[in-house]
């Protein structure tokens, strides 16, 4: 006989197993690790997973389908069969929580095969609960009005609350824990009965998916007693394999007489028909497989590892493989921190793929049911159709630049990602947040949320809430303008630097926050390694990368080595990282924004010396800043003592008012989620008018020095400044007002930053090249001057010799490397000679 057998996770192939059953007797019972159940009916015990059959298949994750009934969830056992036990074994209180008080009368009672549900005890119970649990204050019963919602939406899942079945009747709670297989069978049977009773037939059938279990587990914490049980697991997503098809039924055609036949896909195993089912042909070993005629499921390989703010101190984080199929693949993307609610399964594996005996060591996975993204990745959610379209987008060509805009999503998309929200809690939320746009002390109040327990700063945070909001992307022929705003924060120690990108990386969805120090470029971009299962060369991501669509905050900035470094400049500017190693080349999207601090050179900012002088970093990176700033340590008596009083009054037992938010931060991350995702606003002419007439007037102020005191990246800053002002306030058009308040933010920033310190006035050169204009005029007069010392002296000089001459005639001091510079500078027109240089043109 031929066999067609299903590709495990690990790429091998399945074979049948043949595992006796341990002897059934009324102190044990078994259960299956997939859920598959045998054996009698007994509460649950840890050994009990071990036990009995696996399955029929090692090592495959496929489902099954029957003939003549509706298709099961992908992934999970065949429901075991009903197996009479004797209600004389059992007391009265075991009778009670078992069966209704109008059943179970008689001798026997009807238990699914080595679980203890009562299958018409547990459809009532399930019945029960979704026509009968109601939120506090509801009119209708809530599973019944989000099972009417997705009827409407043509949706497939309906998502529920297992906190709500656990305050509602505990003992099916458990058994839905314990046994997960067989009490999802049945409520997706009684679903389905009461959407055809509510609503039309939509033709689809509707699936449960469980959430919100009352205990969530680490990767860590999982141990054999979670096998075959329904968990709740948290971590960040870090890889995604690509769709695999995964055969669920399959089409035969006989080569003789042409007539066809289906198979089921049984437990990961799809047996080819060994005879022909015409009656008038019975040919023997005559069927083929018509591919493109099977029916197949949606298939993807999901590695998750714990959170990085999870893991114990001195350890390295644990790993955890999840097999998603259907609607719940494509559900979490790299990057993702997310809570899974699936069944913990076991897999054996084999000695060797010819022979029939497995490893005592089994290799484990979660068979994904739910996959809920932690309230932090609501922040930069783009719905489904909008991303699509902006996919869609990319790939076309345009004739000018295209803005995308969330506006086109239809309104039954979901806004906020909180699983179980009806339509109507979902309006009253949307209201919540447009009233706190119409607050005029908006602004004030958005500034006094970030981070409230840092002190004053105030310009810093709203540059950071610029960053926050962002702006839209532009994408033209030629390429892309980002949305993205970079900051940098630059300042003495012990200025609550840190403590500012701590803050952020909670509220940004998917923010890594890492240390220069520590990150190296293959860390922050992408590397490759080898695939412990598959032994294949797979590339995995970085922080920069899984930062996709977030804020990747950058501590010690200054201390990152220079391979580092020379990484973000592509990523900064557009916003991709090239990759091309062990025959991998590939474009990863590393939309992120980049929250960066660093110390200056000494540990201590010098304010007479330049930016780049006190932190050592290039100019071509500073320049891919939107906003610098300096946050220093200044002595001033007042201030001091009102700092002083802030930070005692943060271990007060009753905080005072000024340290409390105005929003608190879970309202804050669904302002900036809805404001993100709704508002994409647009420039008006006077504000057109006025970002030109602003940048013509900071251009004219240097032309006067000759100094150059803003660039076209100061403008396209200017731009997104103004877009994030507007979306700030949840406005659909850009205004003066926003221009105003944007150039004043960038103002402040280079006032700081952009300031030369030998002349007090604002010169973009410092940050483009690093060296401002007046000590360029100084330098090429320093040069003249050298070179007409050198044509008089005809055997040349030493730099020592040169500085003295040049000191006698300079009425400012002049330094060694003053005199390395100016000679650099006409390099050209002299001879070096050991330590002496003459003039080319010299006596």
């Amino acid at each position: 006989m031929s066999r067609l057998d299903s590709m495990s996770a690990g790429g091998q192939a399945s074979e049948p197993l043949s595992l006796p059953s341990l002897p059934s007797h009324s102190g044990a019972g078994n259960r299956s690790a997939g859920g598959n159940s045998a054996g009698q009916s007994v509460p649950r015990t840890p050994s009990a997973a071990f036990g009995g059959s696996f399955g029929g298949n090692a090592g495959s994750y496929g489902g099954r389908a029957t003939s003549g009934l509706p298709r099961s969830r992908p992934g999970l056992s065949n429901r075991g069969p009903e197996h009479s036990v004797p209600l004389s074994g059992l007391s009265d209180a075991e009778r009670r929580a078992w069966l209704d008080e109008d059943e179970g009368q008689g001798e026997y009672m009807n238990l699914i095969w080595g679980t203890n549900i009562h299958r018409s005890t547990v459809a009532n119970r399930i019945r029960r609960f979704l026509t009968g649990y109601r939120d506090p204050d509801a009119v209708e019963a809530k599973y019944m009005q989000l099972i009417r919602q997705a009827v409407q939406d043509d949706e497939v899942q309906v998502n529920m609350d297992c906190s709500n079945l656990h305050d509602y009747d505990s003992m099916l709670y458990s058994q839905l824990l314990n046994y997960p297989g067989e009490v999802l069978s049945v409520l997706d049977d009684e679903l389905n009965n009461l959407r055809s009773e509510v609503a039309e037939d939509h033709g689809l059938e509707i699936r449960v998916a469980p959430f919100n279990l009352k205990d969530t587990k680490v990767i860590r914490d999982l141990n054999p007693e979670d096998m075959g049980c329904l968990i709740a697991v948290s971590g960040m997503v870090t890889r995604t394999s690509s769709i695999i098809p995964d055969l669920w039924q399959a089409r035969f055609k006989c080569e003789v007489c042409g007539t066809e036949s289906e198979t089921v896909n049984d437990r990961g195993r799809v047996e080819e028909p060994t005879k022909c089912p015409n009656e008038q042909c019975k040919a023997r070993f005559s069927q083929r497989l018509l591919h493109n005629m099977c029916q197949f499921n949606n298939k993807q390989i999901v590695k998750m590892q714990e959170n990085p703010n999870a893991i114990p101190e001195g350890e390295t984080p644990h790993a955890l493989t999840m097999v998603a199929y259907d609607d719940m693949v494509d559900a979490a993307k790299p990057g993702d921190r997310v809570t899974v609610t699936g069944i913990y399964t076991a897999q054996p594996l084999r000695v060797n793929p010819r022979q029939r005996s497995i490893k005592s060591i089994f290799k484990t996975y979660i068979n994904v049911l739910h996959i809920y993204k932690d309230e932090q990745s609501r922040l930069f959610s783009m719905a489904p159709a909008a991303q699509q379209s902006a996919d869609a987008a990319e790939g076309s060509q345009h004739s000018g630049p295209t803005q995308y805009s969330a506006d086109d999503v239809p309104d039954t998309e979901p806004l906020f990602q909180t699983s179980d929200m009806t339509h109507d809690q979902v309006q009253a939320r949307i209201a919540e947040l447009e009233d706190l746009a119409k607050d005029p002390d908006l602004y004030e109040n958005l500034t006094k949320s970030i981070a409230p327990s840092i002190w004053q700063m105030d310009d810093v945070k709203r540059g950071i809430l610029c960053q926050l909001f962002g702006a839209r992307s532009k994408e033209f022929t030629g390429g892309r303008i980002r949305g993205e705003l970079n900051v940098l924060l630059v300042g003495d120690p012990g200025v609550s630097k840190s403590q500012l990108l701590t803050y952020v990386n909670k509220l940004a969805p998917r923010g890594l926050y890492t240390s220069g120090r520590g990150s190296s470029a293959v860390g922050l971009t992408a590397y490759v390694t080898k695939d412990a299962e598959t032994r294949e060369m797979v590339l995995e991501s970085g922080a920069l990368v899984l930062s996709d669509k977030g804020i990747c905050c950058i501590d010690e900035f200054d201390k990152m080595s220079d391979s580092a470094r020379s990484m973000l400049h592509e990523v900064m500017e557009q916003q991709t990282v090239s990759v091309a190693k062990a025959g991998i080349i590939a474009t990863l999207n590393a939309r992120t924004s980049v929250l960066a601090s660093a110390n200056p050179v000494g540990s201590r900012y010098n304010p007479r010396m330049s930016v780049i002088d006190n932190i050592h970093l290039p100019p071509s990176l500073l320049s891919r800043f939107d906003l610098i700033y300096l946050v220093l340590d200044k002595v001033d008596q007042a201030s001091d003592v009102q700092l002083a009083k802030h930070l005692v009054s943060l271990y007060y037992e009753h905080r005072p008012e000024g340290t409390q938010a105005p929003i608190p931060i879970d309202k804050l991350r669904d302002y900036i989620a809805y404001a993100r995702k709704r508002c994409n606003p647009e420039l008006t002419e006077p504000a057109a008018r006025l970002l030109v007439q602003s940048y013509k007037d900071m251009r004219a102020n240097g032309t006067s020095r000759k100094v150059i005191t803003a660039t076209p990246r100061q403008l396209e800053s200017l731009v997104r400044l103004s877009e994030a002002q507007a979306r700030m306030h949840l406005s659909p058009t850009v205004d003066e007002g926003h221009v105003v308040e944007a150039l004043r933010l960038m103002q402040v920033a280079m006032q700081q930053s952009a300031t030369d310190p030998d002349t007090g006035a604002i010169d973009m050169d410092i940050i483009q090249t690093g060296v401002s204009a007046s000590r360029r005029r100084d330098r090429e007069a320093l040069a003249n001057e050298l070179a007409s010392l050198l044509i008089g002296l005809s055997n040349g000089a030493t730099i020592d010799r040169l500085k003295e001459l040049a000191e006698q005639q300079s009425s400012v001091p002049v330094t060694v490397r003053d005199v390395q510079d100016a000679l650099a500078s006409i390099e050209g027109d002299i001879i070096r000679s050991g330590t002496h240089i003459r003039h080319k043109n010299a006596a």
